[in-house]
């Protein structure tokens, strides 16, 4: 006989290749895609943000965090260049730090 299948809904099935927009640059950069998925103690999902334009620029956050419309937008939005943000508008360290502390 068969063994039945499992009825367990995966959590953020689509999430491995998505792309996503950051409403503020992260480490200069707005634009990543999801490089890897893992899966967490408790039912976290984490998924490994690599930059689109620098793939050196890779990051960890909570796959739920994606889902908060005032962090992030699905897909990349047209309209924001894929360079780092420089000259004035570039943010102060520790403001990116507390940034940073946000998405995780």
């Amino acid at each position: 006989m068969a063994r039945p299948k499992s009825r367990r809904k995966q959590r953020f099935p689509h999430l491995l290749g998505s792309k996503w927009t950051s409403v503020h640059p992260i480490l200069g950069w707005r634009h990543f895609q999801v490089k890897e998925r893992q899966q967490g103690k408790g039912g976290l999902v984490f998924a490994e943000l690599v930059a689109v334009c620098d793939p050196q620029v890779r990051l960890w956050v909570n796959a739920a965090v994606l889902k908060n419309r005032e962090l992030w937008q699905a897909g990349w939005v047209a309209g924001i260049p894929c360079k780092p943000e420089t000259g004035d508008n570039q943010e102060d360290p520790q403001d990116l730090e507390d940034l940073d502390s946000t998405f995780l």
